[in-house]
């Protein structure tokens, strides 16, 4: 099928792109970018006004298929993932069975294929069960295409285990992706320790609890020689360690999230929205601070969403009871827009980079750039759209976000899988 896009305003640093272009796309693949572009027959779409850049990519989701289907499936996270303006999602593998052979992987892949909206990396764990004690079949994963390696939602605890992960992961050019808890130290930990446990009279959960895990993560990184990948970095002394690990040469990254950037501590109130329990929790304002200052400054390597949908009546228990996590794949680029991008701490470039180029990377895919040759995944913005995130507009099976009722300006309108719409004018192509 051959595919005309007119007068968008293309952006990619990748090629040093940012003006009003046409794009013939023909077979899945850019043919042509230039000026009054034409085309004998296909499909036409002007897009003056809009913004087109590569298609975003999400490295850290959820879609709870196989076990969770109740919460999400695969078909309505990447419908969630269109809806967004993401054209990949890389799914993490705490489901149930867990992730951690090459029938998981298959399985994953298989079904994004039949019912998927969006591109599904998937994300193999390190150990058998996410238990941290053997070596899940990581060789055998990556042969039927496990993009990269994460017991996310629990931290190796096991210096030893950690160190055997890693040496094993660096065989085969996959980063391991790391969720620092240490937890000796967070214990069943519900809020951020301090003015939030406190106030809330709440079992408390340090900041130490991730600082120490990062910085032993990355010592075995300094030994091992394995890319290591630092999961939502939510302190500014956890992100100081990415830091001077980055200015020492270790192949170490990190991610934040919007929740992270632009939630603190004080968003919880007496109330008790369990919204607002995320894993880990929201911390302070100096803290969501150092996170948008590492985003602007290029310390932070990806904004991700750790989407992480759950059932109401899951969430509309007490506090305690209630499980961590938020949604976050239809609201995550309003929020960068409205907050980073519109507010000048981040330009259009640094966006791409963040969401789009430097996720690939790590999932070791091709890239996608704006240029002849290369996969037509996209993502068009309207820049000047004002909406009111609301639950009733998403397209997650759940509604558990903690940005329900805010206002945004920026968000997507269409978004292209291969030359195909799986978005077009907000609503998702079936």
């Amino acid at each position: 099928m051959a595919l005309m896009l007119k007068n968008a305003r293309v952006i990619d640093p990748q090629v040093g792109l940012d003006e009003v272009r046409d794009i013939l796309v023909r077979d899945g693949r850019i043919v042509e970018v230039g000026h009054n572009l034409t085309m004998e027959k296909g499909v036409e779409r002007d897009l003056s006004g809009k913004v087109l850049v590569p298609g975003l990519v999400d490295i850290h989701v959820h879609l709870r298929e196989p076990g969770g289907e109740q919460k999400e499936d695969i078909a309505s996270g990447t419908r969630a993932a269109a809806h967004g303006g993401f054209t990949a999602v890389c799914a993490m593998p705490n489901t149930a069975p867990v992730i951690d052979n090459a029938m998981g992987v298959e399985y994953v892949k298989a079904v994004a294929a039949a019912k998927g909206k969006a591109r599904v990396y998937v994300a193999g764990a390190c150990s058998q069960g996410l238990k941290g004690e053997t070596l899940s079949e990581m060789g055998d994963m990556v042969a039927h295409g496990a993009s990269a390696f994460t017991d996310d939602g629990k931290g190796i605890q096991d210096a030893g285990m950690m160190r055997r992960v890693m040496d094993y992961a660096s065989q085969f050019n996959r980063v391991v992706m790391v969720h620092a808890q240490d937890n000796g130290l967070v214990g069943d930990g519900q809020v951020n320790e301090g003015v939030a446990s406190t106030r809330l009279g709440m079992l408390g959960w340090p900041a130490e609890g991730e600082e120490i895990e990062i910085a032993r993560d990355i010592a075995l990184c300094r030994l091992t020689g394995c890319p290591l990948h630092i999961q939502h970095v939510t302190t500014a002394r956890g992100l100081d360690l990415v830091r001077a690990a980055k200015a020492e040469g270790l192949p170490v990254t990190c991610e934040v999230t919007p929740h992270h950037m632009f939630l603190t501590e004080d968003a919880i109130t007496d109330e008790y929205q369990t919204c607002f329990k995320v894993n880990p929790p929201l911390r302070t304002a100096e803290d969501a601070a150092a996170l948008v200052a590492g985003v602007a400054d290029g310390t932070v390597d990806c904004i991700v969403t750790d989407h992480a949908p759950h059932t109401d009546w899951e969430k509309d228990r007490e506090f305690e009871l209630a499980p961590f996590g938020m949604t976050g794949l239809e609201t995550s680029l309003g929020l960068v827009l409205t907050h980073l991008v519109n507010e000048g701490v981040i330009d259009f470039n640094r966006m791409v980079e963040l969401m789009a180029v430097n996720p690939r990377q790590l999932m070791r895919d091709e890239p996608v750039k704006i240029e002849a040759g290369c996969v037509a995944d996209f993502t068009v913005i309207d820049p000047e759209a004002s909406w009111t995130v609301e639950a009733h507009d998403f397209y997650s099976r759940a509604n558990n976000s903690g940005f329900i009722g805010a206002r945004l300006k920026g968000r997507a309108t269409d978004t292209y899988v291969g030359g195909y719409a799986t978005m077009e004018d907000g609503v998702v192509v079936e």
